[in-house]
């Protein structure tokens, strides 16, 4: 199949140039996940990575519409560049989700087309939209026409039975005609029918060849893969076949890895020697949200595994995941926590 005149299965070598600031905007981005990146989250991910590109967990365009809006939707502009993700089918909806969204001070609007959850089959958004790509294309032309900012596309690379190579080079064509800003892949299908939606995280077998042919058929439009990378080592070697990469489990579970992303994939100095000073510049977050009575476990719950594979690592877990929970708990319960793992003056006095 001949895609903007080039046949994407064409064995070739593929030579990306230097990016544009546009393309280097997607280069590691962390995924939105759903439970998992809140604005707490994302607050800690910032600060152990200056320029990864941060994700909402997807909220509904109706939501944003009728809902509460500040909560659902606000952010602290310290976490930019954030982009937040809208799942939703109906352009006008999608379109004045994005201005309200805009309007928040978002720096990218996200189309959710690859979210296998049993809601998806009601038509609602989701992975079930890869079998309805003009009307997707509908929605990203709306909120092209609705809002300045980047509007973007997370899909898969097919759903059920489709075949891979039609589904998603016709869908990528679509939506990029529609002013699609830039794609991001997961390298899996999605199976609506027989598999849970934890089961659509792991099991359909990753097929990273066939982004890295879209990426040969749309040169001009930034390329993002997500799925199975689990170490800067895996993204680095993606990052020679795409613009850039989206890290979803592995940054949330192994937070201390978005130290490495500024040093190892933009040359620039990590935002803390190791994640002891993270925690330590996360302090003020968490006793300014605790004044607002928000409780400290929803917020810790995302440090739990900070120190994966440090000794004491285990104990720091089990602390922080009980002792949060308490009425009333502070900053105390994580710095009671810290000791299991060793505070960095602790480690340097036994240097």
């Amino acid at each position: 199949m001949s895609v903007n005149g080039r046949d994407p299965a064409a064995p070739q070598e593929v030579i990306l140039t230097e990016k544009s600031s546009d393309f280097n905007a997607w280069r590691f981005c962390v995924a939105p996940m759903m439970e998992w990146t809140d604005r707490h989250c994302r607050s800690l991910h910032r600060l152990l990575s200056r320029r990864a590109r941060l994700y909402t967990e997807m909220v509904a365009a109706g939501a944003v519409l009728h809902g509460p809006r500040a909560r659902l939707i606000g952010f602290d502009p310290a976490e930019r560049p954030l982009a937040v993700q809208l799942g939703g089918s109906e352009p006008e909806e999608l379109a004045a989700a994005a201005r309200a969204c805009a309007d928040f001070g978002y720096d990218e609007i996200n189309l959710n087309v690859g979210c296998p959850s049993k809601r998806v089959k009601k038509g609602a958004f989701g992975a079930c939209l890869m079998r309805a790509p003009d009307l997707v294309a509908e929605g990203v032309a709306a909120m092209k026409a609705a809002v300045a900012l980047p509007v973007t596309v997370k899909c898969r690379i097919g759903v059920d039975e489709q075949d891979p190579e039609e589904a998603l080079f016709g869908f990528a064509g679509r939506v990029v005609a529609a002013g699609a800003d830039a794609l991001i892949v997961h390298a899996r299908k999605a199976w609506l029918d027989g598999l849970s939606p934890k089961d659509n995280r792991h099991i359909p077998p990753l097929d990273y060849d066939i982004v890295r042919r879209l990426k040969l058929a749309f040169a001009d439009v930034p390329i993002v893969v997500n799925g199975g990378l689990t170490t800067i080592e895996a993204t680095r070697e993606r990052l020679k076949e795409v613009d850039g990469v989206m890290v979803g489990r592995a940054a949330y579970q192994d937070p201390a890895l978005l130290l490495a992303v500024d040093p190892e994939l933009f040359g620039e100095p990590a935002s803390f020697a190791d994640a002891f000073g993270a925690v330590e510049a996360y302090v003020p977050y968490l006793e300014a949200r605790l004044a607002e009575d928000v409780p400290l476990a929803a917020m810790t719950r995302h440090m739990l595994g900070l120190y994966n594979g440090r000794p004491g690592a285990r104990a720091f877990r089990r602390h922080l995941a009980t002792q949060a929970q308490r009425r009333g708990a502070g900053v105390e319960v994580l710095r009671e926590a810290l000791a299991f793992v060793g505070a960095p003056d602790e480690a340097q006095a036994a240097e």
